[in-house]
């Protein structure tokens, strides 16, 4: 069959960029189960390793690490194979259909403890990095191809900053479902000889709702995946290209490098808060229960997801990244200072935090799409799978340093974990907690300005998109 047809297969016409409610709904919903597993493993996961399987902090920041290394050693891989799939229900929903229940499975059995850690400290050790690597690899398998449906279903600059949106929604919503789910079940199983049991039921509960909705995602959009399929078969072939050639062709575009940066420094910023905010909220501050902070960040985070999206098309991205992030490094700094008994004063810059957190969700993610099109014109090639790869392998290597160094700091520190069955948060030593302050604040801090400085420096606007997609489709057109 030819494929120079273009009265048979012309290029998908301006007006249906623009997509139907029920697609964007479908789309968002696919990222509901990555925002429920990943608030719950951020915030709970080292606190849990310490504080109920009685790990010392530098073995539990041990496990961390190792899963996201080989996170990261996944992503480039599974972006290949993915950009190399093919089936009647295109490159990126197989791995979705395929991979959502082991992805249930395997969240829910990270929360086991099968061994003592007092007698038997490395058979547990060694469960919990199993547990880890085939965790993450279904993670990287479902995450990534789904990731890099965001430029398979539009072209459109503004249209993908609104996909995005509801994609963050779905997300940031899941991420305050696990929130509330803990806040419940802790009062539902209230004693604290039952705090294993707590966890247990969280898991369970929490792996049902991250698979669901993968399936509604493939659902709903496949019929906008298969015809875009079509047209990108029928509008030019794909070459097969040597790994490390376009290895070389992703890290010779300077736009992408800067997209990774402020990716990289704003997650980096929130995953070193997320990790340390239970112990900055039970050891630093004295209250019982840190999930009413996370939910106040994340609370306010999805309502200005909307907010933001809107202000972006009047101001552009890069102003808004500049706005968020400027009240969220106000918020991250003062941290640093504040003292038990001081409540309200923590909920305000949580609230504050949010605003910033929304940004770090939204921007980066909406411009990667446009840095993809911008190869295309310069490559002819279209490779979204190795793009979103890459930019994900290189933030999972600084997570795994940063939650190697934090799992290290508060064990150099002198932090003492919570002996098995041990009802009471055991005192800490002054270095300890000085160690969970300076993690809070000025760490994250320093990430966040380093953000906003690549954000400053990153070329592509609205108006050199426009341009970019316009040569896109004239060159098209010809083929």
């Amino acid at each position: 069959m030819s494929h120079d047809s273009d009265s048979t297969h012309p290029a998908i016409p301006p007006e249906t960029e623009k997509l139907n409610l029920s697609t964007k709904l479908a789309y968002g919903a696919g990222d509901m189960g990555s925002g429920i597993t990943a608030t719950i493993l951020a915030f709970s996961l080292l606190v849990f390793f310490t504080n109920v399987a009685g790990l010392d902090p530098k073995l539990a920041g041990n496990i961390l690490a190792i899963g996201k290394i080989w996170d990261a050693i996944l992503d480039p891989i599974i972006g290949v194979l993915s950009d190399r799939t093919r089936s009647r229900w295109g490159r990126r929903l197989p791995w979705l259909l395929f991979g959502g229940i082991p992805f249930g499975i395997l969240f829910f059995l990270q929360w086991l403890v099968p061994f003592n850690a007092t007698t038997h400290k490395w058979e547990l050790f060694g469960y919990y990095v199993v547990i880890a690597l085939l965790f993450n690899t279904a993670f990287t398998a479902i995450n990534l191809p789904y990731t890099a449906l965001t430029p398979e279903l539009t072209e459109d600059y503004d249209e993908r900053t609104n996909l995005n949106s509801f994609r963050f929604s779905f997300s940031i919503g899941g991420s305050i479902l696990a929130l509330v789910l803990g806040l419940v079940i802790s009062k539902l199983i209230p004693d604290p000889r039952q705090i294993t049991l707590q966890y247990l039921v969280l898991a369970g509960v929490c792996a049902v709702l991250s698979v669901i909705p993968l399936y509604l995602c493939c659902w709903g959009t496949l019929k906008r995946v298969q015809l875009r399929d079509s047209q990108r078969h029928h509008s030019k072939t794909t070459e097969s290209i040597p790994f490390f050639q376009q290895l070389k062709i992703v890290f010779n575009n300077r736009p992408f490098l800067y997209v990774i940066g402020i990716y990289l420094f704003s997650w980096l910023a929130f995953q070193a808060t997320a990790t340390i905010i239970p112990y900055f909220v039970l050891y630093c501050m004295k209250v019982s229960s840190f999930f009413g902070v996370a939910l106040a960040v994340q609370g306010v985070a999805i309502i200005m997801l909307f907010v933001w999206g809107a202000i972006s098309k009047r101001v552009g991205k890069k102003a808004v990244y500049f706005m968020g992030m400027s009240l969220w490094i106000i918020a991250q700094g003062g941290l640093f200072f504040l003292q038990p008994g001081q409540d309200g004063l923590m909920y305000v810059l949580a609230v504050m935090a949010g605003f910033g957190v929304s940004t770090a969700y939204l921007i980066p993610w909406s411009m990667l799409p446009d840095v993809i099109e911008l190869d295309e014109l310069q490559t002819g090639q279209r490779r979204e799978g190795v793009f979103y790869a890459f930019m994900i392998l290189l933030q999972k290597i600084a997570l795994a340093i940063a939650l190697f160094l934090v799992g290290q700091a508060l064990g150099a520190a002198g932090f003492v974990e919570k002996a098995p069955n041990q009802l009471i948060l055991p005192d800490q030593p002054a270095s300890a907690l000085l160690a969970i302050r300076i993690a809070i604040g000025p760490l994250p801090t320093l990430f966040l300005i380093f953000g906003l400085i690549l954000a400053y420096l990153y070329p592509i606007t609205r108006e050199v998109h426009a341009e970019i997609v316009l040569k896109l489709h004239e060159r098209r057109l010809q083929q």
